[in-house]
């Protein structure tokens, strides 16, 4: 293991610890009005996350084109592959924050545009992240890797554990599909009033952008971590 790995591996140590921590009491009562916040969101806004939810575990599962990445990167160091994810990261970020900011200042119709919208740039990076770690992104098991790395990265503290236990034995054993309505409520719930905010005109615009900033570099922890203890558990 060289000095950047060593690095790297103790950067893990710290995720690791906060991946596994359990929900305090402060978390604990957030979830209460957390699900009592939920029912203030408009049916049509939950329906449309439900269906944007169905269409992207399909479109992960059998779509294709989703990475912009097409060189060989199956050589790539891990500190290349980590400075490679940044680089398109900040692509992928500035897009969402734009989108976010535009579409929040409309209220609830534009609003509800920038959901599947958001959806699929995150999407699109995990895809992106997958190549330039080294995986091939055609092979059945790494499209459900991605979908488990978006369900750890919004998700509640509780259901976080189990998926991150999941990850860190990937290599070893993982199951074969995902569990759609688990998949579903958490991201619905982790969306929580930031993105209802979202759809209310005037504050929108900055709620959007900064929720969806907020979101991203959720995305980014999450996503090039469990990448690099991959990498990093096959040495």
């Amino acid at each position: 293991m060289n000095l950047y790995e060593r690095k790297v591996n103790d950067d893990l140590d710290k995720w690791r610890k906060e991946m596994q921590k359990k929900a305090n009491l402060l978390e604990s009562a957030s979830k209460g009005v957390q699900t009592k916040t939920q029912k203030l969101i408009p049916q049509k806004v939950q329906d449309t996350i439900s269906t944007t939810m169905s269409g992207m575990v399909k479109t992960v599962m059998f779509g294709s084109g989703l990475t912009t990445i097409h060189e060989d990167t199956s050589d790539l160091s891990l500190s290349e592959s980590d400075f490679l994810a940044l680089q398109q990261f900040k692509s992928y970020k500035k897009s969402a924050v734009v989108s976010g900011a535009g579409i929040g200042a409309g209220g609830l119709i534009l609003g509800l545009a920038d959901l599947p919208s958001l959806i699929a740039i995150k999407i699109k990076f995990l895809f992106d992240c997958a190549k330039l770690y080294g995986y091939d992104i055609d092979e059945p098991s790494e499209r459900l890797f991605i979908l488990y790395v978006f369900q750890m990265a919004f998700s509640s503290r509780a259901h976080r554990l189990t998926v991150y236990e999941i990850i860190e034995n990937w290599d070893d054993h993982h199951p074969d599909v995902v569990d759609w309505e688990k998949f579903q409520i958490e991201y619905r719930d982790y969306l929580d009033t930031a993105k209802l905010l979202q759809l209310v005109p005037v504050i929108g615009s900055a709620v959007g952008a900064a929720s969806n900033n907020y979101l991203m570099d959720r995305l980014l922890v999450n996503a090039m971590n469990s990448y690099r203890l991959r990498r990093l558990r096959i040495r």
